[in-house]
């Protein structure tokens, strides 16, 4: 009865995405293939470092010569970015190349010069677009989803809400404003919103209208409160942080897909990780390590999980241990506290192979261009999420993962998007249709009628969902 109300209410002032603006959350994973075939661009040399029967193997080592002579003092200005100094820094430390998986770390979320760090990165100004910038009703959906969990664990008093990097705060803002007429729902709400950014915190907290209390008592940690419905807001830097002992509602939307991935390819040896190294052009480069890494331990539990069948096609691997710990912090929390986990992201319902890619202004390009300028990301494993779950709390249960479209559909969108086209002007009527198909749409729009290269393109099926819920919670919805 409540779900019928919530779609069919009068909306709130609606959100206008113009149709010609650049579409990254179409391109965004659609360079990715399956193909065993490696994507490494022809111009970043990958050094094989083959088995031979004749040399010991303490013969076989990286020539990083230019690492440790550095040219004679010159007085020229040297124009290299401070994370390009910085990255070098680190391989010329070590003696040696570092992971993908810790490049990709700098890159993204370096204190100084990290791309998410400082700087707005979202929408069609910044460099792309996600699932909430593109309509309301995502952000909307997502909320249909987390009250019908709240009434399957009871209508519990008190709740924490946790998102995951919630970007602008655009899905919380239209969760609370869709939310806002049932007062039981809101009002057992505590907002925790984990994100490393400053930048992005000050976004989200104009977004969601926060009003700060005074400070009376400097040992009592100072309260922000959501005026869109009078709900308690935290920031945090990590999950681990949210403060536990409550039923917890986590959701993850194209979180996973910039966290750090380890590559590994097949070489006559067996897998070897790919690592990042210097040239000696002083350009960034692609080198085979020439023994098992650290995270040699985490492709074996991934190869422990796939069929032998599977693992004969791939010449390349991805695995993220942090999405593992990660999960497993969830399962942990959701099978202690209670609630349950929405995970949304595009990806895999199998092994990841060479999925990783840069991005900057709706646009790819080579990882190695300017790092910190572009963003990285890589396609989610969501098989590694469902078992790294179900491996650590058997408290819990794993649904899905089920396509963007699927999820959307069975909270009702389609009602959603009919009723708010009854009430709208010819704009915004455009804009919901464009910003529906994008969201749960297969290719481009079939009603286009404008240039080709501006044509929404349907991401439904490219998005996938999955569910970790405490047991006592029983099937979500969505997943039944």
């Amino acid at each position: 009865m409540q779900l019928s109300r919530l779609l069919l209410q009068p909306s709130s002032p609606l959100r206008v995405l113009s149709s010609k603006c650049p579409l990254p959350l179409l391109q965004k994973c659609s360079r990715f293939s399956s193909s065993s075939e490696s994507q490494i661009p022809n111009s970043h040399f990958v050094e094989r470092l083959e088995d031979n029967p004749d040399k010991p193997t303490s013969t076989i080592s990286i020539d990083r010569s230019g690492l440790y002579n550095p040219p004679e003092h010159s007085h020229e200005q040297n124009l290299e970015p401070e994370l390009v100094k910085h990255l070098k820094g680190i391989i010329k430390f070590r003696g040696g190349p570092i992971s993908v998986a810790e490049y990709m770390e700098e890159v993204l979320t370096n204190p100084k010069a990290g791309f998410y760090i400082n700087r707005d990165v979202f929408g069609a100004e910044g460099d792309f677009i996600t699932s909430p910038e593109v309509s309301q009703m995502f952000g909307e959906m997502v909320g249909v989803w987390a009250m019908c969990l709240w009434e399957q664990m009871g209508q519990p008093n008190r709740v924490n809400l946790v998102e995951l990097g919630p970007g602008r705060g655009t899905l919380m803002a239209d969760l609370l404003r869709g939310a806002s007429k049932f007062k039981n729902f809101t009002e057992s709400l505590h907002i925790h919103l984990v994100e490393c950014s400053p930048t992005l915190q000050k976004l989200q907290h104009h977004n969601l209208k926060c009003m700060d209390g005074d400070n009376i008592n400097e040992n009592v940690e100072k309260r922000t409160t959501s005026m869109l419905v009078g709900t308690p807001v935290s920031w945090h830097a990590a999950l681990e942080q949210v403060p536990s002992g409550a039923p917890t509602i986590i959701i993850a939307h194209e979180f996973y897909d910039a966290l750090p991935v380890h590559q590994f390819q097949r070489a006559t040896r067996g897998w070897c990780e790919k690592l990042v190294d210097v040239a000696e052009d002083s350009l960034f480069r692609f080198v085979l390590s020439p023994q098992p890494t650290p995270a040699t331990l985490f492709l074996m539990k991934r190869c422990k999980w796939a069929a032998a069948e599977e693992l004969e096609k791939l010449e390349q691997i991805e695995v993220c241990p942090k999405a593992m710990e990660l999960t497993r912090t969830i399962a942990k929390r959701v099978g202690s506290d209670g609630g349950g986990a929405l995970i949304i992201d595009y990806g895999l319902n199998g092994v990841v192979s060479d999925s990783l890619q840069a991005i900057r202004k709706h646009k790819f390009v080579d990882i190695f261009d300017n790092p910190g300028s572009a963003d990285l990301s890589a396609y989610v494993d969501f098989p590694s999420i469902k078992h790294s779950a179900e491996e650590a709390s058997e408290n819990v249960s794993v649904h899905g993962p089920i396509t963007q479209s699927q999820f959307l559909g069975s909270l009702g969108i389609n009602f959603r998007v009919e009723s708010l086209l009854q009430n709208c002007t010819e704009e915004q009527a455009e804009s919901l249709r464009t910003g529906y198909w994008r969201l749960v749409g297969e290719g481009e729009a079939p009603f286009w009628e404008g240039p080709d290269e501006q044509a929404p393109i349907g991401m439904g099926t490219r998005y996938l969902a999955v569910a970790i819920v405490n047991k006592k919670q029983g099937v979500p919805v969505s997943f039944q």
